[in-house]
C-alpha cells in the first residue's frame, strides 16, 4: 500500500477551499464563504455553451445549475479526493444516500450482490424495499474468498463490504477480496466511513468505489447529514456521475461548508479519540465482565494484523462484548452520565448504543450469541472522565 505522507495531509487539510483575494482589495477571508444558489447566470450564450461542452470532461467540473453546487462544493469534493485517492467525488444528502447512489448506478434488473454479512444495518432495508422490487438480489455472507464462492452466480455483479465492520469492528483483507472480485470480474464497492480516507484508502488497496457518511468523522460535530461515492477509474466515474444528476442528488452548502470547517480538525480528533480509545480498552480489558473487545488497533483484537498492514491509524470506535444479562446491559447504558445514547458516532462527544441481539444475528463474527453488546464512540473528553463513568456504570449494571 502506498500510504499518502500523513503529514502533507495534514497540512493540505487546512488550507483547501481557502478562499481567493479579491482583485481589487486584495484582502479574503481565510475559508471559502457558502455559495448558495438555485441558478447560475452566464455573462453570454459562448459561455453558457461553453460550460455545457465542458460536461463531456469529469475532469472539468462544470456547473450549468445550482444543484450540482458551486465553490462550496468543488473544494469539498477536492478534499474527499484526495482523502481517498480518488478521481471523483460526489455528494449526496448522507452516507445512505450515498450507498443507494452506488447501487443503483451500477446494478442492473436481474444482477446478484454479494455482501459481507458486517455491513451497515440499513443497507438490508435498502435491499427489501428498493433492490428487490427492481430484480436485484443479495446474498449476506462472511467475507471471505472461501465463504463468498460458495454464493457465486452468473448473475453476481457487485461485491459490497464495509470495512471494519459496522458493529463489530470487523478488519477484512481488502486487497485478498480485491483479488476475488478481479477473478470473477465483479465490482468491489466498500463503505469507508470509518477510515474516512485518513487512515484506511480502499482504492489503494483494490477496490473500485469507496463510499464515506462525511455526517461522521468528516463532519465531526454532529450537525450535518452528508455523504459521498469516490471513484477512480474513468468509466466507472462517467456512470457515477450520469446517475448522480439523473437521481437529482443535491447537497445544501450550508452543509458542505459545515463539513469544509470539520475536516480542518479531522487529524487532531481523529487522533484524540484513538488514543482515548485505547485507554478505555486497557481499563475494559481489567473488568472481570468484558468478555471481548472489538477495536482493531487493539493488540488482541482478531483483525490487529490487518489493522496494522492497511491503515495508518485508528478513532474511536469500539464495541464491547459482556458478561451479564440484557437487563444489567441496558442499566449500564441509562447509568452513564458522560455518554450520549445514540446510534451516529464520529463527532466530538462520545456515545453508547445498545446492540440488540436479533441486530447480531445475522453477523458471522458474533460468535457467542448469549452474551450483551454495547458499541462505543469514545469523544474528546478527558479519558480519565469517561472511564470513571464507565465504572461507576458498570458497578450499577453489576448491582442490579
Amino acid at each position: 500500500m502506498s500510504s499518502p505522507d500523513t503529514k502533507k495531509l495534514d497540512t493540505f487539510l487546512q488550507h483547501a477551499g481557502l478562499a481567493d483575494f479579491d482583485p481589487i482589495t486584495g484582502s479574503a477571508p481565510v475559508a471559502l464563504p457558502s455559495v448558495r444558489t438555485s441558478t447560475v447566470r452566464f455573462k453570454n450564450l459562448a459561455a453558457l455553451d461553453k460550460a455545457q461542452a465542458a460536461k463531456a470532461d469529469l475532469r472539468l467540473r462544470s456547473t450549468t445549475y445550482g444543484r450540482s453546487g458551486m465553490q462550496t462544493h468543488a473544494a469539498l469534493e477536492q478534499v474527499f479526493c484526495t482523502l481517498e485517492g480518488a478521481s471523483q467525488a460526489l455528494l449526496s444528502s448522507s452516507g445512505m444516500a450515498a450507498i443507494s447512489h452506488a447501487m443503483l448506478a451500477l446494478l442492473s434488473k436481474g444482477d446478484h450482490v454479494l455482501v459481507a454479512d458486517s455491513v451497515y444495518g440499513p443497507v438490508r432495508y435498502l435491499e427489501k424495499t428498493v433492490l428487490q422490487r427492481m430484480g436485484i438480489t443479495c446474498t449476506y455472507s462472511q467475507a471471505s474468498p472461501d465463504a463468498l464462492r460458495q454464493h457465486l452466480r452468473p448473475s453476481t455483479r457487485m461485491l459490497y463490504v464495509e470495512s471494519p465492520g459496522s458493529l463489530l469492528m470487523e478488519m477484512l483483507d481488502l486487497p485478498l477480496l480485491a483479488e476475488f472480485a478481479r477473478e470473477h470480474q465483479l465490482l468491489l464497492v466498500t463503505d469507508n466511513t470509518w477510515g474516512s480516507g485518513y487512515i484506511y484508502r480502499p482504492l489503494e488497496l483494490g477496490a473500485q468505489v469507496s463510499i464515506v457518511a462525511g455526517t461522521k468523522y468528516v463532519g465531526g460535530h454532529s450537525d450535518l447529514m452528508l455523504g459521498a461515492v469516490m471513484s477512480a477509474d474513468p468509466q466507472i466515474d462517467r456512470v457515477l456521475f450520469d446517475n448522480h444528476y439523473a437521481l437529482g442528488h443535491s447537497v445544501s452548502a450550508d452543509d458542505v461548508w459545515l463539513a469544509m470547517r470539520g475536516v480542518r480538525t479531522l487529524p487532531l480528533r481523529m487522533r484524540e479519540s484513538a488514543a482515548n480509545a485505547l485507554q478505555i480498552c486497557e481499563f475494559l480489558t481489567q473488568r472481570p465482565e468484558v468478555v471481548r473487545l472489538y477495536h482493531p488497533a487493539w493488540p488482541q483484537d482478531t483483525g490487529h494484523a490487518l489493522w496494522q498492514r492497511d491503515c495508518t491509524g485508528s478513532n474511536g470506535m469500539l464495541s464491547v462484548q459482556l458478561g451479564v444479562t440484557p437487563q444489567q446491559a441496558r442499566a449500564m447504558v441509562d447509568a452513564l452520565q458522560l455518554f450520549g445514547i445514540g446510534y451516529s458516532w464520529g463527532g466530538f462527544e462520545s456515545l453508547v448504543q445498545y446492540v440488540d441481539p436479533s441486530v447480531l444475528a445475522g453477523h458471522s463474527y458474533w460468535a457467542d450469541q448469549q452474551n450483551s453488546l454495547l458499541r462505543l464512540h469514545i469523544g474528546v473528553e478527558s479519558a480519565a472522565d469517561l472511564i470513571a463513568d464507565l465504572e461507576q456504570a458498570l458497578n450499577i449494571a453489576v448491582a442490579s
